[in-house]
């Protein structure tokens, strides 16, 4: 449903701590908070847990794997899902599993 995950996103005030933890147990040398987003593993549109820690980590505005590229999977992913494409279940498992070969092992990318 469209503008549910805004219902359920956490604030800032819960993710930034986690965010700067992650930052450091990633071992990440660019320390700067504004370089990354903590951006859910298994997105909200899929389904994922809004607040569970395991499922939050600082994801990276830079390099090859980005915070761009990943919303670009989950886009594909829920559009798959909705279509009747592919089942909810093999989204999640595709993108907790490896969110960079998710659309391969799904088989829509």
């Amino acid at each position: 449903m469209s503008g549910w995950t805004a219902t359920v996103r956490p604030p800032t005030s819960y993710t930034n701590p986690l965010k700067a933890q992650g930052i450091i147990d990633y071992g990440y040398s660019d320390t700067n908070m504004a370089d990354y987003e903590e951006d859910h593993l298994v997105p909200l549109e899929l389904g994922g847990s809004p607040r569970s820690t395991s499922n939050l980590w600082p994801e990276p505005y830079s390099g090859t794997k980005t915070a761009s590229t990943k919303d670009g999977v989950e886009t594909k992913l829920k559009n798959a899902v909705c279509a009747g494409t592919i089942t909810l279940s093999a989204a999640r498992s595709a993108i907790k599993t490896n969110w960079t070969t998710a659309l391969q092992v799904t088989g829509i990318g």
